[in-house]
């Protein structure tokens, strides 16, 4: 072999290898892409590959979410903005992040062609730097550690009735609230329960007993009274309901959650209040 070939040969195999470098941070399971400017200036490092969103996905996660006017949606690791860009034309508002100030600097363009640039913004943020508690709506197409990662800060932060809709990703055991699929995305929806675990004073057609509750997300057990029990628990959003039995007897409760205290209208009129 000549020194020219072996020259011509050792040329090709680093740039083989320098592209393999440069594109994994791009890879993705569906079809994905780095900006120019993310792959060779050194940028910023990606805690998640960009990859589009298809149309019909974005439609039915804006859907499950059932976003409307007046709400506000945060899209964490938004690309180029095609999520909330969506979500605007329903008449809602909201931030967009995401790392690359490429793809951002487009999504705000697209918004102002779009006449929604005075509804929606897009921001060059860490995600897991913006503030969400004022979201009525996150929507994200993130990874599975990423959104392991988020699920303390969607849970504390968050209003009860938040919605959070994932595009191919769960959240561990938390289980979604409904899991739908379009074409080959799997998409996953939770809404954000109340907080109803410890102990409360319930006041109702029976007296006053102590009920004591152990909450896993959106479900919960617990004890009632002198060897009551309560099982079925379900939270969604601000509503509860479960099911008390003492001795034979069993009765389904539902109330609405109130901080610190439960309102209930059903079987009939109750209360609790969360306190030792």
């Amino acid at each position: 072999m000549s020194v020219r070939i072996r020259i011509v040969a050792l040329l090709l195999t680093l740039l083989v290898v320098g592209s393999i470098g440069v594109g994994a941070r791009c890879l993705s399971a569906t079809s994905a892409r780095c900006t120019p400017s993310t792959l060779f200036s050194g940028g910023p490092a990606l805690d998640v590959p960009y990859a589009e969103t298809r149309t019909e996905a974005v439609e039915k996660m804006l859907d499950m979410a059932a976003v409307g006017p007046g709400d506000r949606v945060i899209d964490l690791g938004t690309g180029d903005g095609r999520m909330l860009l969506q979500a605007a034309a329903r008449g809602a508002s909201g931030l967009g992040v995401d790392i690359d100030a490429v793809l951002v600097a487009d999504a705000n363009a697209s918004a102002d062609r779009q006449g929604v640039g005075d509804r929606v913004t897009f921001r060059t943020q860490d995600l897991f730097e913006t503030p969400i508690a004022d979201a009525d709506v996150v929507t994200m197409f993130l990874l599975p550690e990423i959104n392991l990662k988020l699920r303390p800060r969607l849970l504390s932060e968050l209003r009860p009735g938040a919605r959070v809709v994932s595009h191919a990703f769960t959240m561990g055991d938390w289980k979604p609230d409904l899991a739908e699929r379009v074409g080959g995305s799997r998409l996953y929806l939770w809404v954000i329960p109340a907080d109803v675990s410890g102990v409360w004073r319930l006041r109702d057609a029976d007296g006053q007993r102590v009920m004591t509750l152990d909450q896993t997300f959106q479900t919960f057990t617990g004890d009632l009274g002198q060897g009551g029990a309560v099982f079925d628990g379900r939270v969604d959003g601000e509503w509860v309901a479960f099911t008390v039995r003492e001795g034979e007897r069993s009765v389904r409760y539902e109330g609405r959650v109130q901080g610190d205290t439960i309102v209930g209208t059903i079987p009939y009129r109750w209360e609790a209040t969360r306190g030792s």
